[in-house]
């Protein structure tokens, strides 16, 4: 029994060796350029000197926003969401869709006004 596994293992083992083949390497691709050396030279310099030209805001500067919005109405609706406690619910977040009545939005408004 045991002579006849070593046999098995033996036999497997040459099928196996006799399966296997070597490939050769011939390279990732072939170069085929009609640019002369100078001229790559050339293009070379020239992309240096562009800089990045995948960055989209690289070295433009200070970006300016156009808004037609005056900067105190921005401030008023930045405070009315800051103050409103149900200011991040999402209807995506409970059964169905549906905002259970509990968490129903109220009629009057969180923010304070100075008595004056």
């Amino acid at each position: 029994m045991n002579t006849r596994n070593i046999l098995a293992a033996a036999a497997l083992s040459l099928l196996a060796a006799a399966g296997a083949q070597a490939e050769t390497y011939e390279g990732v691709l072939t170069l085929n350029s009609s640019l002369s050396r100078a001229e790559v030279q050339t293009q070379a310099v020239a992309a240096a000197r562009a800089g990045d030209v995948n960055a989209d805001t690289y070295g433009s500067g200070v970006l300016v926003a156009g808004s037609s919005v005056d900067r105190a109405t921005v401030r008023e609706q930045a405070v009315a969401a800051a103050h409103n406690p149900l200011q991040s619910l999402d209807r995506r977040a409970f059964y169905r869709d549906q905002v259970p009545t509990a968490y129903a939005k109220p009629k009057v408004s969180f923010t304070r006004q100075a008595g004056l």
